[in-house]
This record gives C-alpha cells, sequence and structure tokens, in this order.
C-alpha cells in the first residue's frame, strides 16, 4: 500500500482536542480532509495516522500527504 494521492494544495487549520484521537487520512482518497473517512478501504490505500494532542492547540494538518512531520504540514506542498 502506499499514498495514491493528493489530499489537497494547502494545509487546514483544525482546532484539535487534548487527549482526543484523531485519524489522518494517509492516502488522500477521503472527502473529509485532513481526516480519514475511510476511503483507503475502497481505494486498497494506505490506512490512517491515528494521533493526539497531550493540551488543546491550532495545528495546520498536512493535505498534500508530502509532510516529513506527518500529520502537520510541513510546507512540502510548494
Amino acid at each position: 500500500m502506499e499514498n495514491n494521492t493528493r489530499g489537497g494544495d494547502a494545509p487546514v487549520k483544525c482546532e484539535l482536542e487534548a487527549n482526543k484521537n484523531y485519524a489522518w487520512c494517509t492516502c488522500g482518497h477521503s472527502e473529509n480532509q485532513p481526516f480519514c473517512n475511510g476511503a483507503h478501504k475502497t481505494a486498497k490505500a494506505t490506512t490512517p495516522l491515528i494521533f493526539s494532542v497531550e493540551e488543546e492547540k491550532t495545528a495546520f494538518l498536512c493535505t498534500c500527504k508530502l509532510t516529513k512531520n506527518p500529520p502537520y504540514c510541513d510546507g512540502s506542498h510548494n
């Protein structure tokens, strides 16, 4: 399995809650970017990255799937 497609061309600003699990889309097929909606199953693509944060924070999550610091944008889309 591999990263099949870009989910977008820019990061999405997200308000993340402390100690909540998030499923970040790794394959780009989700229509709910940057989060997984299960589309990887029919696309036979990569499974989501499950993550959480210790403190509530604002973060810019990657949609291009090129980041070296998933799930966070590192500017690789440029």
